[in-house]
């Protein structure tokens, strides 16, 4: 049964818990008086749309239903969790739970996008104080990953397990903090970095570019991936972070910061601060400057993923999560029907895998052709155990024909058969569909190697015997047209 979300608030922040909630198959109700509450909503959708399903290998799961309730009781009605990003107003906050506790009975998890107010204060006069919590994610939200959950006091262990299953169903990460505080962690953080930039602008030491720049280009990568601790803990050499702090601690005295002044906030600092802000973005508009971050996330992201470390960790552990039960996870003896082309990748292109002219390059065609090989070769059982017992199929020949465009954010399917299989040949057959439309077809002739000798051998008995049922099952199959033509033959 599909689960249902309230999203109360419709502003930046709603409109990214939207869209992630949708976009891993949750329905979706919205509830904001804002009459311009669809339109944002949709704009904020179409860049999710166009990203987050690109950072899976995995195909996400069918996209939920959005809608627009007209009234918040409306909304929240018969909802699993509710997630509420109104202004940064405690009486509207207090008038908001009041309402939903009202139809929800204290039963549905009210999650606070909130970035300033502790949960002791989200609660106060609350019927059902366990159930309202901070949810505190970071935009974008259908992109960045942590959300900072920080319970109320009352809250039983098992409404906090509750809350903590569904941000990582989500494919995000909860940062449970035991203990509440102004603001909570990381934005206690951004907002000291903040401070010093104000004086560094009001003080002419620096620009907003330049002040941009000197993150970006430096200690924003490493941040990317390690954090601040362990950065300075690899800083200490390998006397590690003892020696860091041994190095660096005095500087702590020394009088470099005014985190603890404020710049007078007036309207000259705020002219010159937009005045800079101008001058460095103001070439593109905000939708552009998304896609622009978007792009960027998602490459960095990725790029993670393929080290499985940090952030990238996470979206290869809900990868996981996402295949689990399905055909890509299956071997051969999971398919009863092995006369019928196999399903070797069903995915979203990721925005890294276009190019200048907007859809998929060359290299991406080959690079998924070549998925789609070794999640066969893993079918039939040639998986990363048997490899490293020192038997392994290597490419000896690649054909590939290009028939359709393919976008980022479009869904494709490859469907593999064999043309031939046994003792050391495996010759494959792949094509890559768009919803019903054939766009790409590669043809592969595999050699079984020993990893010892570096020369063709017979594959193991069990691999041999799996990979027969298929080529001998699909024998019957008429020879798909192209298979075994030399380029420029015609179609």
């Amino acid at each position: 049964m599909k689960k249902t979300a309230a999203v109360i608030g419709g502003g930046v922040i709603g409109g990214g818990w939207a869209a992630r909630f949708l976009l891993n198959g949750w329905d979706v109700r919205v509830s904001d008086p804002d009459p311009e509450a669809e339109r944002k909503i949709t704009q904020v959708l179409e860049n999710a749309r166009r990203s987050l399903p690109g950072l899976s290998d995995a195909l996400l799961p069918p996209e939920g239903q959005l809608s627009f309730a007209a009234s918040l009781e409306e909304a929240v009605e018969g909802a699993g969790w509710v997630q509420e990003s109104v202004p940064e107003r405690l009486n509207i906050k207090h008038a908001v739970y009041a309402r939903v506790e009202a139809v929800t009975g204290g039963r549905t998890i009210i999650g606070s996008s909130t970035s300033g107010f502790r949960p002791s204060q989200l609660v106060e006069g609350a019927a059902h104080p366990g159930a309202i919590m901070v949810c505190h994610p970071f935009n974008p939200v259908y992109l960045l990953p942590l959300v900072e959950l920080v319970p109320a006091p009352q809250a039983t262990p098992a409404q906090i397990d509750e809350a903590r299953e569904v941000i990582e169903s989500l494919g995000m990460y909860p940062l449970h903090l035991k203990k509440e505080i102004d603001a909570h962690v990381a934005d206690r953080f951004l907002e000291a970095v903040w401070r010093e930039a104000l004086w560094l602008v009001k003080d002419g030491i620096a620009t907003t570019a330049e002040i941009d720049d000197a993150i970006r280009y430096g200690f924003g990568i490493r941040w990317a991936q390690m954090g601040l601790f362990e950065t300075y803990r690899v800083a200490g050499g390998e006397a590690g972070m003892k020696h860091f702090m041994a190095q660096f601690g005095p500087a702590l005295k020394w009088p470099w910061t005014k985190l603890m002044d404020v710049p007078e906030f007036n309207d000259e600092l705020v002219n010159l601060i937009s005045d800079q802000s101008d001058a460095q973005s103001g070439a593109h508009s905000i939708r552009a400057l998304e896609r622009i971050r978007d792009n960027n996330l998602v490459a960095m992201l990725r790029a993670l993923k393929a080290q499985d470390q940090a952030a990238g960790a996470l979206l290869n552990a809900h990868e996981k999560t996402i295949r689990a039960g399905t055909i890509l996870n299956a071997r051969a003896a999971d398919i009863a029907e092995p006369a019928l082309p196999v399903v070797t990748l069903h995915r979203a292109v990721p925005l890294d895998w276009t190019d200048y002219n907007g859809h998929m390059t060359e290299s991406r065609y080959l690079d998924a052709f070549a998925q789609s090989t070794d999640r066969f070769m893993e079918i039939i059982g040639c998986d990363a155990e048997y490899i490293a017992a020192g038997g392994s199929y290597f490419t000896a020949e690649t054909h590939i024909r290009h028939l359709g465009e393919v976008n980022a954010g479009d869904v494709i399917c490859v469907r593999t058969r064999v043309l031939q299989g046994g003792g050391k040949k495996m010759h494959l057959w792949h094509e890559m569909y768009l919803g019903e439309e054939l766009v790409a077809t590669g043809e592969h002739f595999l050699l079984h190697v020993s990893l010892e000798t570096r020369k063709p051998v017979d594959a193991g008995p069990a691999v041999d015997a799996a990979l027969r049922r298929f080529a001998d099952a699909q024998a019957g199959l008429p020879r798909p047209e192209g298979a075994g033509r030399a380029i420029g033959a015609p179609r």
